[in-house]
């Protein structure tokens, strides 16, 4: 890809805005373009943690796994996002499993030293870094909290909640979210169990306050779902 091109595909995220232009263009210097079918795995626990990675396509789940195989689901990512961030404060090992979901992914890679040279002579981009730990960090205390406070049920309608509420779209007085998750998948996130997720999606289908099929979700009314969760 050329460099214009790919310093356009940089301006998409968001990290990155601060970055001036010779900034951008030592970053497009250091990014090679990788793909990776679905259901597929980029990294796994033992991998070498030396490179991040950029997000353009597809869906990626992050994501471990407990001493008996059980997987819980820590985060989801879409793109113009980056992950593997962990690689840049010290992490040496890969700890977790980045598996693409039931699209084709592509996205780009960035050696973690070439990076770490163009955030030396960046202020502002240190600052982004910064926010978006921050970000993830309060993400995760915000599952915790859940965990501990919350019951399935009111976890399961609060991730439909906050997920359509991110990525959906408006269709009318209703919003509409195209994903690539399986019940299980949810199960996985919200630390419940499929059957538990079939349970509650059919309850809210009854109640008429989503329509769902195969990779679609149809929230009927937002502010009563949000209402469910609590």
């Amino acid at each position: 890809m050329p460099t214009v091109a790919k310093i356009a595909l940089l301006e998409q995220f968001e990290l990155f805005s601060a970055l001036t232009n010779e900034e951008k263009i030592q970053l497009c210097e250091a990014m090679e373009h990788r793909k990776k079918p679905r259901y597929s795995v980029i990294y796994q626990p033992g991998d070498a943690s030396d490179h991040i990675f950029l997000l353009t396509q597809g869906a990626v789940k992050i994501s471990t796994h407990n001493s008996e195989g059980k997987e819980v689901i820590k985060q989801l990512i879409h793109p113009e996002a980056i992950f593997g961030e962990l690689a840049l404060v010290g992490e040496t090992q890969r700890t977790e499993t980045a598996h693409s979901l039931k699209e084709e992914v592509h996205f780009y890679t960035i050696r973690v030293s070439d990076f770490q040279r163009i955030l030396a002579k960046s202020p502002a981009l240190s600052l982004s870094l910064l926010q978006l730990f921050g970000q993830r960090m309060m993400a995760a205390e915000h599952k915790l909290e859940n965990l501990i406070f919350k019951d399935a049920r009111s976890r399961i309608v609060g991730f439909l909640y906050e997920v359509v509420a991110e990525r959906g779209r408006r269709v009318g007085f209703e919003m509409l979210l195209k994903h690539s998750l399986t019940h299980q998948d949810i199960a996985n996130i919200t630390c419940t169990s499929r059957q538990t997720v079939t349970l509650v999606l059919n309850e809210l289908r009854k109640e008429n306050l989503i329509y769902f099929n195969r990779g679609r979700i149809l929230v009927r009314d937002m502010e009563t779902l949000q209402a469910s969760a609590a």
